[in-house]
């Protein structure tokens, strides 16, 4: 099934859908406005010509300093046909917003909260966006292309992490305890 497939399909099932197709050279690849998410995602999951049921990752990426800044990108597979499709949304703004999906796919908690907590992109009616990632107090959203690196000691390539033979061992005896195995 290829994009102008999905797209015709879904455009019978949600007039005005507002997506379009996108060149790819792995999947079929649709582009769809933020505020037509769920509406989409709902006619790509139930549709009986489309019926992508799962939802295997939810990316988010940073296309600084271009804008729209921010692009959020969903892997979806119909498992009876099969086949995949990527779905994206491009937004803007402080902070970038688009509509959650969990309620079409429960799997979607998760990866929104991942996207939340290294992007900062909000999910609009996700109940649990928290910091997943990072400790709780973290500051900012650490894979934003403007996030400043704060690192206080310099990065030394000349000279090997040094451990005694003690502590080799040690480290050693542990790890096949761990393992269940024997000296």
């Amino acid at each position: 099934m290829d994009a102008s497939a999905i797209l015709a399909a879904l455009e019978r099932i949600v007039p005005g859908s507002g997506a379009d197709a996108l060149a790819s050279v792995d999947q079929p690849t649709i582009l769809v406005p933020a505020e037509r998410l769920p509406a989409v995602c709902g006619a790509l999951r139930d549709g009986p010509a489309l019926r992508f049921t799962a939802l295997l990752d939810i990316v988010g990426v940073d296309a600084w300093p271009g804008e729209p800044r921010f692009e959020v990108n969903y892997s979806l597979v119909a498992v009876d046909v099969p086949a995949r499709l990527r779905v994206k949304v491009r937004v803007g703004g402080e902070p970038p917003r688009v509509p959650s999906v969990v309620g079409i796919w429960p799997s979607a908690g998760f990866l929104e909260r991942e996207v939340w907590d290294l992007f900062g992109v909000v999910f609009d009616g996700h109940t649990d966006l928290r910091r997943l990632l990072t400790a709780e107090d973290w500051e900012g959203h650490p894979l934003r292309k403007d996030y400043p690196v704060q690192v206080d000691t310099p990065v030394r390539f000349e000279a090997p992490t040094q451990v005694t033979e003690e502590q080799f061992r040690e480290t050693m005896n542990q790890d096949r305890r761990l393992r269940g195995e024997r000296r």
